[in-house]
């Protein structure tokens, strides 16, 4: 038997991975990155599968910076976030703000959640951005995404850096950049970066060259004092009506996050008095050892919430994720007799509802695309204007005449004003009202729900996502959605078949994106995009059954389950098409 036939023999490191991997080692700023660079080398040189495995990915192509910032797994290499990848990321900034805008020391705050590395990574983007001649605002700490949001409009600050991975998994960290002060157009301040900004940054990152030569200063940076928190504090304390009723047991999860010391303060400011926190989540974790994953929308990740609220016969359930931008909310369901989770867009309905009504909002409602039509019925009953936007909330919040905006995925904008982003900890307080108004009122938020129902329809959504190993089976996937689509969806015929990226399609009149948009003569919508941060592709359903006036509680209960029942069909049916039946 030929040595290459063994099935015994070790595995041989392919040479130009090799040298990669040597080019890195060489050039790596960090010793810890360097040492685990070293074992893993080492390991793989001894022909050991999974390290050979693990090199090839963490080489396999650049961590792309995109209109997400940088986000992904901790560790050596190329696709890793290391100091390596941020130096780069922290330069390319500083070349785009001083070379491409012509900038004279830029104003760039800079901010971090609690995970593991998210501090250093915030102190060598101040040292590198003061080094290249940008003026630097530091936080002193770790806290809330939504606070830098704040500072770069507060402070109008050219540009914001917060490094956290959200509700990604503990392994992972991230890196997202705001443009705003002299670096972007009155919309755009303190918004996440767009193209063409995007673009231009990347390529700055890319032209930076070793990540060992990159200029370092020992010092000039300036840390922002507590005063900034106390000002967000006053900003976002001011929406809740003072004179409204405040008799509400609320129960707080910060999911082992950044979020609960501004969470309990705004509550306590605006005189939410009984709040229970949840004593194993409340302090930041970056191990969040309680759940699988740092996500409120994940099945168990609020369970001791739940039984918390149980036993304290709470009215409420407020989850914040790790870096408090996304907020959620459970209630006691009195069709179920027990607890459930709000959907995203069942809470943004009811948040758009309530500003409405509660707070006289006028102006533009928006949402994105993939979520809920519901929220355009309750703006345009109400006379205002709803907006459609692409995906996420750099572009939900860039919507001219915004006074609110959402997305399915429990992110909200109820100040726009005041933070240009998704903001968990300011829809936290609008939760906590709409809850106490329930609750003194004699209803509750269900009961609205239901309100709003028999007014515009029963509007239900859920989401189908198809994990792939493959990334090649994703466009494989649209394409077979674009040359066969469905011509029925839940027996009804599909009047409407929309290619996303053809741009300004007569449905949305949105610039191109990558997706598809099916409607039928029911009025069964599925929206079908690749994620922008995960390997899937992702279809958002959503069905709208008719409520006949008159229609009793227990009627309701019966049009809820008939509209999760159309959802797990549409699920199949949308498999089906997929060819992933």
């Amino acid at each position: 038997m030929a040595p290459d036939d063994d099935p015994t023999a070790p595995t041989a490191l392919d040479p130009a991975l090799h040298e990669r991997a040597e080019a890195w080692l060489a050039d790596d700023p960090d010793p810890a990155t360097r040492a685990a660079l070293t074992s893993l080398l080492e390991q793989a040189l001894a022909g050991r599968e999974p390290a050979i495995e693990e090199l090839a990915d963490a080489f396999s192509g650049e961590l792309e910076f995109g209109t997400a910032g940088l986000r992904g797994r901790m560790g050596p290499g190329s696709n890793r976030m290391n100091l390596a990848v941020v130096s780069r990321a922290a330069r390319g900034l500083a070349d785009h703000l001083l070379e491409d805008l012509s900038l004279v020391e830029p104003l760039v705050v800079i901010g971090y959640d609690a995970r593991y590395n998210s501090r250093d990574f915030a102190r060598a983007s101040a040292a590198i951005l003061t080094s290249a001649g940008c003026r630097v605002g530091l936080f002193p700490r770790h806290g809330p995404t939504p606070l830098v949001a704040f500072a770069v409009r507060h402070l109008e600050a050219d540009a914001g850096i917060v490094v956290t991975a959200s509700h990604n998994p503990p392994a992972d960290n991230g890196y997202k950049v705001y443009l705003g002060g002299r670096a972007a157009d009155e919309t755009g301040r303190g918004v996440q970066i767009v193209p063409p900004s995007d673009g231009r940054i990347a390529a700055r990152i890319a032209a930076v060259g070793p990540a060992s030569s990159i200029p370092v200063a020992d010092s000039g940076w300036e840390l922002l004092s507590d005063q900034l928190h106390e000002d967000y504090l006053t900003a976002i304390c001011a929406l809740p009506d003072p004179a409204g009723p405040r008799q509400v047991r609320i129960v707080h999860t910060a999911m082992h996050g950044v979020g609960t010391e501004t969470a309990l303060a705004a509550l306590a400011r605006t005189g939410f008095a009984e709040v229970h926190t949840v004593a194993k989540q409340a302090d930041p974790d970056p191990d969040f050892p309680t759940v699988p994953f740092p996500n409120p929308e994940e099945p168990g990740a609020i369970d001791l919430a739940l039984d918390l609220a149980r036993t304290v016969e709470a009215d409420v359930v407020i989850a914040n994720d790790p870096d408090a931008d996304r907020c959620a909310a459970a209630v006691r369901d009195e069709h179920l007799s027990d607890w459930r989770m709000l959907t995203g867009d069942e809470l943004g309905v009811l948040l758009g509802d309530h500003l409405i009504r509660r707070h006289g909002y006028h102006g533009v409602l928006a949402r994105s695309i993939v979520s809920s039509r519901w929220l355009g019925r309750v703006a345009q009953q109400a006379g205002l204007e709803p907006a459609t936007t692409l995906t996420g909330f750099k572009w939900i919040t860039r919507a001219p005449g915004i006074v609110y905006g959402y997305e399915e995925a429990i992110g909200y904008c109820v100040l726009p004003e005041v933070v240009r982003d998704k903001d968990g900890l300011s829809a936290a307080l609008m939760v906590a009202e709409m809850a106490a108004l329930a609750r003194a009122e004699g209803t509750t938020l269900i009961a609205r729900l239901d309100e709003l129902a028999a007014e515009h329809g029963l509007f239900a959504t859920s989401q189908l996502s198809i994990r792939v190993e493959d990334l090649a089976l994703i466009p494989a996937m649209m394409r077979r959605l674009r040359t066969t689509p469905p011509t029925q969806l839940l027996g009804s015929a599909v009047t409407t078949t929309e290619d996303l990226s053809e741009g300004s399609v007569p449905t949305t009149g949105l610039p191109p994106t990558e997706g598809m948009l099916l409607l039928s003569a029911e009025d069964t919508r599925v929206v079908v995009r690749p994620s922008g941060t995960e390997p899937k592709l992702k279809c958002y359903l959503e069905v709208v059954q008719h409520v006949p006036a008159g229609t009793s509680a227990t009627e309701m209960t019966r049009l809820r389950a008939r509209s999760g029942e159309r959802l797990d069909q549409l699920q199949g049916e949308l498999r089906e098409a997929l060819g992933r039946a």
